[in-house]
């Protein structure tokens, strides 16, 4: 006769051989088989899970993968690139503190300097991470934090990096890289004297556009502490499925990169000799305003992204991504899939139009993410949305 037991899983089944595939674990709770027990584990004398919005082992398989890449350890993985934000600053920062941003961030990033930071008393400047005498000249007694994009978001700007991360050393401020367009494949940005470091994992890193999660670590073990309580106590929360699903993207990381870079080259350069288009911005083009910097910086590497700019204004852009209709008008980046953002209308359509032009953000203006088709046929469908202008 079977013995029948109580609902409390026994564990795994015993198995000699070992999963090539790190399991899927979803649980929630954890059993401890006593308070003594459980102590061990909130007071660091033994390794193990409790709660799941306390960590999880998909979320630490994945942190582990992602400071490899960094060249650290310690990072953890968030619920998205925004939360990794987030608790990077407001797990450090408090108010009557002053923090300085790129004037080209991310256009959510951009808003919570703008709107949200402010009411919490954290006081905030943008000012152009592309020259660090701008970041010195915003500097305040008060100033705790710089925050910029390596490469920014969506005019593609390369950073003074090494000059800013020397500036925040000397005046004793911590430097917040956004690795997320450039990745560790094209700088790792504590080699150039960063404090911390974030990605939207979401993108080129987990790269098919089926998870939503963020990474952040800092260099100093009790400054990631600080970020990791603070995670903790709001619930920026990733969920095991999509940690899953991004390991296993990190794994097909280095090809995907690298194949996109190659079409991206290759679709600038067409882009910069049609009529239509008026502008063309990617790295390593001689006529990037930071190509010397990308070339240093960079090691040459150019990333995924592509800019440009139409003639004609909203009117082009509207006929465009009509003509160009196998091209998914996304406002995301780093899919396998080719995708075109018009700023304007999605990732910064909370600034003026006059603030975005000020930033060289036109109506038409369009940030591509260049995926892994065939080049020629992608170059063609954008002939198709060029000759619909």
């Amino acid at each position: 006769m079977v013995k029948k037991t109580l609902m409390r899983p026994t564990g795994l089944p015993v198995s000699a051989s070992a999963p090539v595939v790190t399991p899927i674990m979803p649980s929630v709770v954890y059993a401890s088989e006593s308070p003594d027990r459980l102590d061990d584990q909130y007071e660091g004398r033994a390794k193990g899970y409790t709660y799941a919005r306390e960590g999880h082992p998909n979320a630490d398989v994945l942190a582990q993968r992602l400071d490899a890449m960094e060249g650290i350890a310690g990072g953890i993985v968030t619920g998205s690139g925004m939360s990794a934000v987030t608790a990077a600053i407001m797990g450090v920062l408090k108010a009557g503190d002053h923090i300085i941003g790129g004037d080209q961030l991310y256009g959510r990033s951009m808003r919570m300097m703008k709107e949200d930071l402010p009411r919490f008393g954290i006081a905030t400047t943008l000012a152009d991470p592309t020259d660090v005498k701008a970041i010195e000249a915003a500097l305040r007694p008060e100033t705790k934090m710089v925050l910029i994009e390596v490469v920014s978001n969506p005019t593609l700007r390369i950073a003074d990096l090494d000059g800013i991360a020397q500036l925040c050393q000397d005046r004793g401020i911590l430097l917040a890289v956004d690795n997320t367009f450039t990745t560790p494949r094209s700088v790792k940005p504590f080699e150039h004297g960063a404090d911390i470091v974030i990605h939207s994992v979401t993108k080129l890193l987990a790269g098919h556009s089926d998870v939503t999660l963020g990474y952040v670590v800092a260099k100093d073990p009790e400054l990631q502490q600080k970020i990791t309580v603070f995670a903790v106590t709001t619930g920026l929360t990733a969920s095991p499925f999509d940690c899953w699903l991004a390991e296993r993207g990190l794994l097909s990381f280095d090809l995907r990169f690298d194949r996109a870079q190659e079409t991206a080259v290759k679709l600038a350069d067409y882009l910069a000799g049609q009529p239509q288009v008026k502008r063309v911005l990617y790295p390593t083009r001689a006529d990037h305003p930071d190509t010397a910097r990308a070339q240093s910086l960079l090691h040459g590497r150019g990333c995924n992204m592509v800019s440009f700019e139409l003639n004609g204004g909203r009117e082009a852009a509207n006929a465009f991504t009509k003509g160009a209709a196998q091209l998914a008008f996304a406002p995301t980046l780093g899919d396998v899939s080719t995708t075109l953002s018009h700023p304007a209308s999605s990732s910064h359509r909370a600034l003026t139009a006059d603030e975005r032009a000020a930033l060289g953000m036109s109506e038409g203006f369009f940030r591509v993410s260049v995926g892994l088709e065939d080049a020629d046929a992608l170059i063609a469908e954008f002939g198709n949305g060029l000759a619909a202008v």
